[in-house]
């Protein structure tokens, strides 16, 4: 009954993210279909990966000499934000059991950005609320880039622009976290820390730097941060 109060709790939250992976994966299942694989790859590639943009890379790594020491680093590189999402949730996955293993390795942007702002009424296990938010996008994920790659045999289209429903998706998440807290200083650091490493570095290379400000900034103001959540209660 916990199991089914805790996947009933987190199914709702994770609605806007089923659409934006369908269509995501339905736009990778097709482009890897259109460079010739069949769709075993986007479906097994989603299921072990499970990184969005590091999926779309991995289709020229596929198609291009073995090179272990690049791939290595450019991973690195696409997914270095992962990092800070792992610290961040360092708490937040303790006592979890062996929940944990499913947890640390479904962890994307859009699990992060639930699991770590919601907390779930008292009758739920947190545990396994953070499990089947995992879960579930994990499913839309493999789900979308599976049907894609069976459709791209007999649909195709300019699918120029659609990643763009990613950046859609992150807006919309944002927006309902901004009205549903009371407390707006930790998104105004994170606003405010990306807009100035964009100014200092670039569009290219303000990620990582971003990254490590708002954790820096968030780490120093934990205990103002937590007396205003209290407060705001």
């Amino acid at each position: 009954m916990n199991k089914m109060n805790a996947l009933k709790t987190a199914f709702p939250y994770t609605l806007p993210i089923c659409t934006g992976f369908l269509a995501l994966g339905l736009a990778y299942g097709i482009y890897m279909n259109s460079k010739g694989f069949s769709f075993i790859y986007p479906m097994l590639m989603s299921l072990t990966i499970f990184a969005g943009s590091m999926e779309f890379v991995t289709v020229n790594l596929l198609m291009s000499s073995f090179n272990p020491i690049y791939v290595f680093l450019l991973t690195l590189m696409v997914n270095a934000r992962h990092l800070f999402y792992g610290i961040s949730m360092l708490e937040k996955y303790k006592d979890t059991g062996k929940k944990k293993w499913y947890l640390i390795f479904g962890l994307c942007d859009e699990s992060f950005s639930i699991n770590y702002s919601v907390t779930p009424p008292k009758n739920v296990d947190k545990g396994w609320f953070m499990f089947f938010v995992t879960l579930l996008n994990h499913f839309y994920w493999v789900a979308g880039a599976t049907l894609g790659g069976i459709l791209g045999n007999y649909i195709k289209f300019n699918t120029r622009g659609i990643d763009f429903v990613l950046t859609a998706l992150f807006v919309v998440i944002f927006l309902s976290q901004w009205t549903y807290s009371k407390n707006h200083l930790s998104s105004s650091i994170g606003i405010l820390s990306s807009a100035i490493c964009l100014f200092i570095f670039g569009s290219g290379n303000f990620m990582i730097p971003a990254m490590m400000t708002i954790l820096l900034s968030l780490t120093i103001l934990k205990n103002s941060l937590k007396r205003r959540e209290e407060a705001a209660r």
